[in-house]
């Protein structure tokens, strides 16, 4: 039997890892780079941006696997409703993810972008030092980063709750639900951490609206999209002092310019969308896992439901 191909679309030095992987663990699959000819009768295609003309290009396409757990960024009409759409759901993006929440929100409950800020200004000044237990922590989002973010969270002191669409129930942490629950979540939240899914739903979600409803002095962390935040919602709130920090991961246009007012602000740590990444070697087998379920005739997981966006 001829080898089922999978096209690979995406960074070429990451995509070696990808072909060591399939040649030493898949050889009933062949994993092929992106071109014209092979994409043409291919049925499986990895890629995070796949080609404009996707439906000409890959004609016989079942399967688009998308190097990543956000799939906002693809459009449903493009990809056809035949297409299974999956993400990634990468261990060690959930790991990496993980970390850099950790690292964000004892950031805030350490007051790093205080302490960063008197530094550039030339000031020594200590501030108190707080419990964990007195700094409660907020997500939005109760996905799988979501819940392991708020466990590794618990596991270190801090009161976690968790907001999401639809009703979760994870032990040890107070969860809510649905747009009138917010204003309960949100009260006494001293970090609030954004890991939602970007939908219709959930643009903008970040506003003037939720920051007043947050304690004063609190803390913000997205690691969502860009399209979360209303930017200048949060421009304002840093400068009045209802916020006393953010933490962002993304923005609206990436790379900003340099003198972007949130890219620039002092009271803002911006990093460049690293917050977690897929690992060729883990994300390579999660698909051959999937192809080889799918050619047998069983379900995949981690299939987008495009109803919800996720």
């Amino acid at each position: 039997m001829d080898p089922v191909t999978v096209v690979y679309k995406s960074d070429a030095r990451r995509g070696a890892v990808w072909h060591g992987v399939f040649a030493a663990e898949a050889p009933d699959l062949a994993l092929v780079d992106w071109s014209p000819e092979a994409a043409a009768g291919a049925r499986y295609l990895v890629a995070w941006t796949p080609p404009g003309d996707l439906a000409r290009a890959m004609p016989a396409l079942s399967v688009l696997f998308n190097l990543g757990a956000g799939v906002d960024h693809l459009s449903s009409a493009a990809i056809g409703e035949a297409v299974s759409l999956v993400r990634m759901v990468d261990p060690e993006l959930t790991r990496s993810m993980v970390e850099y929440v950790l690292l964000a929100v004892l950031a805030q409950h350490r007051d790093l972008p205080a302490y960063v800020e008197a530094q550039r200004d030339g000031r020594w000044e200590a501030r108190p030092v707080r419990r964990a237990a007195d700094h409660t922590v907020g997500i939005l989002g109760l996905g799988v980063l979501g819940k392991a973010a708020a466990a590794a969270l618990a596991g270190l002191g801090f009161p976690v709750r968790g907001w999401s669409a639809s009703p979760k129930a994870i032990d040890g942490i107070e969860t809510f639900a649905g747009r009138a629950a917010l204003p309960c979540f949100l009260h006494g939240v001293r970090s609030l951490v954004c890991l939602l899914p970007l939908t219709d739903d959930t643009r903008g979600i970040l506003d003037a609206a939720l920051f007043a409803a947050l304690p004063e002095g609190a803390g913000l962390v997205n690691v969502g999209r860009g399209g979360h935040l209303v930017e200048a919602d949060l421009a304002a709130a840093l400068d009045s002092g209802r916020l006393a920090s953010a933490v962002l991961d993304v923005l609206a246009a990436e790379p900003p310019p340099a003198a972007h007012p949130l890219f620039a602000h002092p009271r803002v740590i911006a990093t460049p969308h690293v917050a977690s990444t897929t690992h060729p070697a883990t994300a390579a087998r999660q698909v051959i896992e999937a192809v080889r379920r799918h050619r047998d005739g069983l379900p995949m997981a981690n299939v987008v439901d495009r109803t919800r966006g996720y």
